[in-house]
């Protein structure tokens, strides 16, 4: 099961972050959320997994787009609050992305709707996105659940995983410490950052 998985990646994680800096893991998220923990002499928030009950389900985005959606997806995202997972694994190194607050989820069910809109502008199979990695997209098969790396506008290239679980299972914690942006300039959203990666979608490059 993925959740599982899911669960035994976050204490990973969070071991290693203690193991190695003697605190909780760090988020650049600017706003406060369930997962938080405190903030750091920077400002930055720590943060532990919380758990979400009841679990978050994207019902609206499978009835909108009247489409079944693999269950992988909503094991990901629907069973914790925490901050972004970087990660080292065979295929690169990224993160794997996580929902903050509910505000988050609301953004990202926004977000797979134009994803998953694109793809059938596009004349591509379905495919939900889960993470970064470099410029390409992390993203689940909707049909199997397999992850691959996409880049945007285009069909999946490489598959790294025949499962979430499987990806999970694979991946390493990385202590990364997020940049502190200038005060001029504000920290973007998990939103703002998926739709960044969308704007680049349109066939005709535009943005």
């Amino acid at each position: 099961m993925s959740v599982e998985a899911l669960a035994a990646f976050h204490h990973r994680y969070l071991t290693c972050w203690q193991q190695s800096l003697g605190q909780d893991p760090v988020s650049d998220k600017p706003d406060h959320g369930p997962a938080e923990t405190g903030r750091d002499s920077e400002g930055r928030a720590l943060w532990q997994a919380r758990p979400r009950d009841p679990a978050g389900q994207f019902d609206n985005v499978a009835k909108a787009l009247e489409i079944e959606l693999h269950p992988a997806l909503a094991e990901l995202y629907g069973h914790f609050y925490a901050g972004n997972l970087h990660f080292e694994a065979p295929f690169g190194q990224g993160e794997l992305l996580q929902v903050w607050c509910d505000e988050d989820f609301v953004y990202l069910q926004e977000n797979l709707i134009g994803h998953l809109l694109m793809k059938q502008k596009l004349k591509q199979p379905p495919t939900l996105f889960i993470g970064l990695v470099d410029e390409l997209m992390l993203v689940l098969d909707n049909a199997d659940g397999s992850v691959w790396l996409e880049v945007p506008g285009k069909a999946p290239h490489q598959k790294v995983a025949e499962s979430l679980a499987a990806l999970l299972d694979e991946l390493k914690p990385v202590t990364q410490l997020p940049e502190m942006p200038a005060p001029e300039v504000a920290t973007p959203s998990f939103g703002q950052r998926v739709r960044i990666m969308l704007s680049h979608l349109m066939p005709s490059g535009k943005k």
